[in-house]
């Protein structure tokens, strides 16, 4: 667990939220919401980031199988089409709170912002996927959930490569995008190329 803290409170019931995928291309952005019991033992646990697939694959089927709770949501290219992802993002994570068995009784969120879900407190916590046990458990689920999402959306698409890009702006993606065009799973008010801004992007930006 490296230097993860337990836990922020100590006597309320605590989820950690986080998303994966905002600046993602293609496909859905997507967020969990877990609540880990408070002396839980997931040795390796850290930030998806950091680890190796096959370590938060691991993880995930041990998160799954020992939270008191966990809950993931999807929000879909035409929807963050028509919020905006830092909108969409909020709503994901809205999505997988709604979803909880349990009810929290305190949000652990990371990043700098989120938009209230009502009647829960919430704490926005910069870097907490690195820094709290439940954010970076959300980070874990978010993250494998969204990659499964994609690799099946790849038997659709194959020549984007998303097997592989997972939906992120590399420049194999990009070069697919230039020769094939957008799919239907490409979020058009993101720029797809640089090049061709004017024709891909709209007055919504990521």
């Amino acid at each position: 667990m490296g230097t993860l803290a337990t836990r922020f409170s100590t006597d309320l019931i605590e989820a950690g939220c986080d998303e994966a995928g905002r600046g993602c291309l293609a496909g859905p952005v997507v967020a969990a919401a877990v609540i880990l019991p408070p002396r839980i033992k997931l040795p390796g646990l850290d930030d998806s980031k950091k680890l190796r697939p096959d370590q938060r694959e691991d993880l995930r089927r041990r998160i799954e199988g020992e939270a008191l709770a966990w809950a993931v949501a999807f929000v879909q290219p035409e929807e963050i089409d028509r919020l905006n992802i830092l909108r969409a993002s909020f709503v994901a994570m809205h999505r997988a709170i709604d979803l909880l068995g349990t009810r929290p009784q305190l949000l652990l969120i990371d990043g700098n912002r989120f938009a209230p879900y009502p009647g829960i407190p919430h704490r926005c916590e910069v870097k907490g996927d690195g820094r709290f046990r439940s954010i970076a458990a959300a980070s874990i689920l978010a993250k494998t959930h969204r990659d499964e999402e994609m690799r099946e959306a790849h038997t659709c698409y194959p020549h984007y490569n998303w097997a592989v890009n997972k939906g992120y702006p590399t420049a194999d993606h990009r070069d697919a995008i230039a020769l094939h065009g957008p799919s239907p799973l490409h979020r058009r008010t993101f720029r797809l190329l640089p090049e061709a801004s004017d024709l891909f992007a709209s007055s919504v930006r990521p």
